[in-house]
Order: structure tokens, then C-alpha cells, then sequence
């Protein structure tokens, strides 16, 4: 099967078809066993997180596979994300990072989210009393761009950042951020979003590109949307590999998560299919829905922003 990649700013490519390794169950066999199976069928960029605590599990299976020689380590684009509560010290947070994987850079490390947190606290739904009022995104910038002078990794960039965050960033930042990786899918298109990344040269990596179906938080619209099924019949594909073909067809890569094998064969398909003008007219008319909104970095009292409108500059 074909692969598709974007060239970021640095000069490295990204494959625009990825596997997200979040796990709420943490199960360590089955997403080694998952990373495998994808790897099998030419996945080639994989997506984790701290806080996410897929990180050993998914070093270990890149590991072994390098080791049987099923894989190079060039070949492989794998990202990672800085927690909120690590902001005050990203080198040490990529080196911990590193070892739990096993790796000796990533090809992609990026801000988790534009808020900070006290140290230690390694929860993703923060307590009330876990926030820092100061959101210190300069130091934790300048951090970041020390990661990739130190070759702790061969892009920087961030996640969940507005337009907004984007240019108050790039008004201090020495380095660019290559990466923006938001919530993206055919009912939450970031259309301006996209247009402002593009101008300033940052590739926009879409989470939950099926609007995150089986997680708590996220969303059977997506697939199951009566427009979604119409153009995947006309294709003869399923909803989902319309979803997925219709974010890279932006340009952006695609963080999809499945572990299962049958599922990852038909999310790869997805580069297979060519959406026509009057597919894209049809998604491009759908109305909007963010699934994602950050509620829980939200409230009135510690957390810098007291509105989910704060959180996302009115993008939202």
C-alpha cells in the first residue's frame, strides 16, 4: 500500500497517516501487540503521550522491531507530548521520556497543552488546586527549543493551541513551531486555523480524525453522519475511510486509534480513496461540533483561563 507524507519546516517528513497509541485501559501486551500488528501493515507514524501512558508500551514494540530488523529507526516518525505539569522543565521531561522508551531522540515532541500545572501532578483532569495561575508558554518555549539543540529530538512543536496562541508564540518563539496537532475531523473542520498554520509553515496534525469513537469523551457523529455514509457508498469505503481521506486531503496527517488489526487495515485503506469536488462541497457544508472542549482545564478560580471561549480564543 502507498504511504503519503508532508515535509515539515525542519525538513523531515511526516507520514500523513498515523496511529495513536491513548489507552485508558493502560494495557502494556495489548498495545505492544497493537504497534506489531500496525507496523505489519506499514504504519510507519506513531502518536503517544505522558500523560497518556502508552509511552514504554509503544518503545518496547519499536524497539523489538527494530531488533528483528522488521523496521529501521529512520523510518519511523514517532511523536510524544510535554505534560502541563512539566512545563517548568522540558529537557529533563524529553530525557525521562526517552529512557521510558527506550529511544535516543523523537522525531517530534510537542506542548501538550497551553496550560501549566504544579510538578508531579500526572493526572489528566487536573484538581482545582493543581494549576499555576502564570501559563509561562516563553520558558517553556525556550525549553522546548533546548530539546532540539540538545538533538533530544528533530521537531518541536505543540497541540490545542488557537490561532491566537499561534501568533503569541510565534511573536517570541527563536525556533517555529513545525507541528500543531488539534482536534480535526469532517465536523470540526479548523478551517482558519489550517489557514493561518499554512501561512506560517506549520503542518497541522488532526487528533480524533473519526471524532473519537469509543473514548469517553468522544463521538459516533462523525461515522455515523447520513452525508458521510452517502459518500462512502459512492466509493464503495466505509465513513470512516472518507473521514480520514478527507483530512489528508488538507494536508494535514491524520492521529487515528485502533488496535485492531482489521480496523488498522481499513483506516490505511483510506489512502486508496480520491474524494471529488462535490464530496468535499458536501463535508464542507456540515455544521460544526468540537467534541474535545477542554472543560476540565476550565474554572473560576485557579485556572488562568475562566471560560472554555478563553481556552480557545473564541475559536470554539
Amino acid at each position: 500500500m502507498r504511504s503519503e507524507v508532508a515535509r515539515l519546516r525542519c525538513g523531515k517528513t511526516i507520514p500523513l497517516l498515523g496511529m495513536g497509541t491513548y489507552c485508558p485501559q493502560k494495557d502494556r501486551e495489548t498495545t505492544i501487540s497493537a504497534v506489531h500488528q500496525a507496523i505489519k501493515i506499514g504504519y510507519r507514524h506513531f502518536d503517544t503521550a505522558k500523560i497518556y501512558g502508552s509511552e514504554e508500551a509503544l518503545g518496547t514494540a519499536l524497539g523489538q522491531a527494530i531488533s528483528y530488523g522488521t523496521v529501521q529507526r529512520d523510518d519511523l516518525f514517532v511523536t510524544s507530548k510535554l505534560w502541563s505539569s512539566d512545563h517548568h522543565d522540558p529537557i529533563s521531561a524529553l530525557i525521562q521520556t526517552l529512557k521510558t522508551m527506550g529511544l535516543e531522540y523523537l522525531d517530534n515532541y510537542l506542548v501538550h497543552w497551553p496550560i501549566k500545572l504544579k510538578p508531579g501532578v500526572n493526572e489528566p483532569i487536573p484538581k482545582e488546586d493543581e494549576f499555576e495561575k502564570d501559563l509561562g508558554i516563553e520558558e517553556t518555549w525556550q525549553g522546548m527549543e533546548r530539546c532540539l539543540e540538545m538533538g533530544l529530538c528533530k521537531s518541536i512543536g505543540v497541540s490545542n493551541f488557537s490561532s491566537k496562541k499561534i501568533f503569541d508564540l510565534l511573536d517570541f518563539a527563536s525556533v517555529s513551531p513545525s507541528v500543531n496537532q488539534v482536534e480535526m475531523h469532517p465536523l470540526w473542520r479548523q478551517r482558519k486555523l489550517r489557514k493561518v498554520c499554512e501561512e506560517n509553515n506549520i503542518h497541522v496534525s488532526g487528533y480524533s480524525p473519526l471524532g473519537g469513537p469509543g473514548n469517553c469523551w468522544g463521538s459516533t457523529a462523525v461515522i455515523e453522519h447520513p452525508i458521510m455514509k452517502s459518500i462512502a457508498l459512492k466509493h464503495n469505503a466505509t465513513p470512516a475511510q472518507v473521514a480520514l481521506r478527507w483530512g489528508m486531503s488538507k494536508g494535514a496527517s491524520v492521529i487515528v486509534k485502533s488496535f485492531n488489526g482489521a480496523r488498522m487495515r481499513e483506516n490505511k485503506r483510506a489512502l486508496e480513496i480520491k474524494l471529488d469536488d462535490q464530496d468535499l462541497s458536501l463535508i464542507d457544508h456540515l455544521e460544526e461540533w468540537k467534541i474535545m472542549r477542554g472543560e476540565f482545564l476550565v474554572n473560576q478560580t485557579t485556572s488562568p483561563y475562566k471560560s472554555i471561549q478563553q481556552l480557545w480564543d473564541n475559536e470554539i
